[in-house]
């Protein structure tokens, strides 16, 4: 994933594309800190977190540019968005994930709405970059309610 990012920047400087040159610098540079600072190996687990962080933070200050009225801010970043989802592996779709919540609940077992982090624990691996862990949390504590 990473290479690909890298020779992406390329080929997109190449064809002149500003708005993607710049956020896939910022991805890669994004990247590159956590490797330095972190001391940790460059790879596709990275590389998602740090999409997925992007995607998060992007979609936030969308609502805020919505407070302010800023449609041209509003359609970049939802430009970005985009662009960043693409590198991501195959989103999960709403049946698939709950299929996943039914399996992890076999295994847990939990009683009560206190064991949500045992839960969030063993599900996270199985959904990271691949769902959006705002929904995945939301379903798994509609379900604990009805327990």
């Amino acid at each position: 994933m990473y290479d690909k990012i890298k020779e992406d920047i390329v080929s997109f400087m190449k064809a002149k594309d500003t708005l993607k040159v710049q956020t896939l610098r910022g991805i890669k540079g994004e990247v590159d800190l956590e490797h330095i600072n972190k001391k940790v190996e460059i790879n596709d687990d990275l590389v998602i977190t740090i999409l997925t962080r992007g995607i998060k933070t992007r979609r936030e200050s969308i609502e805020e540019f919505k407070k302010g009225n800023r449609n041209d801010l509003i359609e970049k970043t939802n430009n970005e968005i985009t662009l960043l989802q693409e590198y991501l592996p195959k989103q999960l779709d709403k049946a698939e994930i709950e299929k996943i919540i039914d399996d992890v609940f076999q295994k847990v077992n939990p009683t009560s709405e206190k064991e949500m982090g045992l839960i969030m624990r063993e599900i996270t691996p199985l959904v990271k970059g691949k769902a959006d862990m705002k929904e995945v949390s939301s379903l798994i504590k509609e379900r604990l309610s009805n327990l």
